[in-house]
């Protein structure tokens, strides 16, 4: 459901502000979150969309905005877009202290280019360092949504000198693989036949997901829990108890594979997968922020 700019301007105008009342004095950031007495700290303005143009790959749409580093950078979740909740959340609480963000669009989702129907794990990877590569510079958080937390691993994998640290919400490590092949052998079989798999899910109006089973075949080559994963940074993994689509456990399961010691899973009794709440996304951008003063006393 859209929210409208107004409101989240008011939401975050309590959310800033509160967060700055719980700093100490001397903090250096908390003057920037209080430098407009009586107004909103933040006005939310709407802001074109530019593209990414790549040579060899369709153009990604994405929001920019400059600033210091650490920069965040949000991951989108599966058949989701760059305006979601979470993502506008952000970008204010960034906008807020004067950090750099950015949020886009996969290949074949929301404003990018390219065809659903023909991406893969492995394109979205690619667009993701894309974004990397091209729109960002200097250390970054990666947060990643769903299937954006599988996707910040890849990125923290091949990107080390670029990913200061990562935020799963509902990371969705392998899941679409370990779930299909939790079927019975005899309905993977049909699915292999028919080249489909129907994925039931709520957050779509059919029921269900349609997945190709060459996407699925093509995703057991980025699967990254049967092994150790190469990633040292800081890692803060959070995901509601309550999540029917995206089991918590995954997470769990992530903290225990990452070599880093510096891990953190945060569970929340009642959240659900979108973990949109006001008090989930409070939770989100404290621990974005969190980060954002732990990487900066390291400088």
């Amino acid at each position: 459901m859209a929210t409208g700019g107004g409101v989240w301007a008011l939401w975050l105008r309590g959310l800033t502000l509160d967060r700055a009342a719980s700093r100490c004095a001397g903090s250096m950031r908390a003057p920037l979150l209080l430098r407009c007495p009586g107004q909103l700290p933040v006005c939310r303005q709407k802001s074109s969309v530019s593209f990414l143009s790549r040579p060899d790959r369709p153009s990604l749409a994405y929001n920019k905005i400059k600033g210091k580093n650490p920069g965040v950078v949000f991951l989108p979740g599966f058949n989701s877009d760059m305006n979601g909740q979470k993502a506008v959340a952000l970008e204010e609480f960034c906008k807020s202290l004067g950090h750099a963000f950015v949020r886009f669009d996969y290949t074949g989702c929301g404003s990018s280019g390219g065809n659903l129907q023909e991406c893969t794990v492995g394109k979205w990877r690619m667009d993701v360092l894309s974004v990397l590569d091209e729109l960002t510079d200097g250390p970054q958080i990666l947060v990643g949504s769903s299937l954006g937390g599988w996707l910040m691993l890849h990125a923290a994998i091949a990107r080390p000198e670029k990913v200061a640290a990562l935020v799963g919400v509902a990371a969705a490590a392998d899941y679409l693989v370990t779930t299909f092949k939790q079927l019975p052998l005899e309905v993977q079989k049909e699915v292999e036949q028919k080249g489909e798999w129907k994925l039931p899910t709520k957050h779509s109006e059919e029921g269900f997901y349609r997945l190709s089973y060459d996407f699925i075949k093509e995703a057991e080559n980025h699967c990254l829990l049967n092994s150790p994963i190469p990633i040292t940074c800081p890692v803060k993994l959070i995901h509601g108890m309550k999540d029917e689509d995206v089991p918590w456990q995954i997470s769990m399961g992530i903290a225990d594979r990452v070599l880093s010691t510096d891990v953190d899973v945060i569970l929340r009794k009642v959240g659900q997968h979108r973990m949109n709440e006001k008090d989930d996304m409070k939770l989100l951008v404290y621990t974005v922020d969190d980060l954002i003063d732990k990487l900066t006393s390291l400088v």
